[in-house]
């Protein structure tokens, strides 16, 4: 599984989405309590851009239709989604973002 550096520690803002593009994937990426986590940017619903919802603590609302997720493990909160979200480790390494995709 390959691991891609993101961006430095300080250009994410707690408790804010940014969307990055990686491996022709489109993530986004949140700083919450200390922790990144990433997740695909696609509400398994519609394909809504999660990026642009609302994040509230550790759950993201879908600007579409409402569908919730918690960015920590990708479980759907709120219908009408159904289906998780896809999550990936995300960490820190040398003041870089670091998240692991598949192959």
């Amino acid at each position: 599984m390959p691991d891609h550096a993101l961006g430095s520690v300080e250009s994410f803002s707690a408790g804010s989405v940014r969307v990055v593009r990686v491996a022709g994937e489109r993530l986004g990426v949140v700083l919450h309590e200390g922790q990144f986590y990433a997740f695909e940017d696609r509400c398994t619903h519609d394909d809504g851009p999660l990026g642009e919802g609302t994040l509230e603590g550790c759950e993201i609302e879908c600007p579409r239709h409402g569908a919730r997720f918690d960015i920590r493990t990708g479980r759907v909160t709120a219908p009408p989604a159904y289906g998780p979200l896809d999550t990936y480790p995300a960490r820190v390494e040398d003041g870089q973002v670091v998240v692991t995709l598949p192959d």
